[in-house]
């Protein structure tokens, strides 16, 4: 029985470990590159792909609700408020965006709060 039972338990001690969700799936947002964030490489793209259909400047005044983000000067304004960022996160208290449709890739998320915490330059 000791045969036994020595072995069983010292299989049963190294195969029970726990490991942190980050070293078993990697940090969030790992695979995606924030260390360029210009407005007109990144940002741009990204609004354009999910935002211009309604938020253009020819488009807003009818759906887009009056609000505009073709423009970087249009684009500033609701991010010094706050609301580009509030929406887009679907945070509460804003409206999430884009209507009607899910919510942007986490990796678009970060790379606008990255820009975003870097100053939201015109570059």
């Amino acid at each position: 029985m000791k045969k036994i039972f020595l072995p069983l338990v010292l299989f049963i001690l190294t195969g029970c470990y726990y490991d942190s969700e980050e070293a078993l799936f990697g940090k969030p947002g790992a695979g995606c590159n924030t260390d360029i964030t210009n407005f007109s490489t990144e940002i741009k793209p990204i609004l354009q792909s999910n935002c211009l259909t309604c938020h253009s400047n020819s488009a807003a005044p009818s759906s887009g609700g009056g609000v505009k983000l073709q423009d970087y000067a249009d684009v500033k304004t609701y991010v010094d408020n706050g609301k580009l960022i509030g929406t887009i996160e679907h945070s509460s208290g804003y409206s999430p965006m884009p209507k009607g449709g899910g919510k942007l890739s986490d990796c678009n998320i970060l790379i606008m709060n990255t820009w975003i915490s870097k100053g939201a330059l015109n570059n």
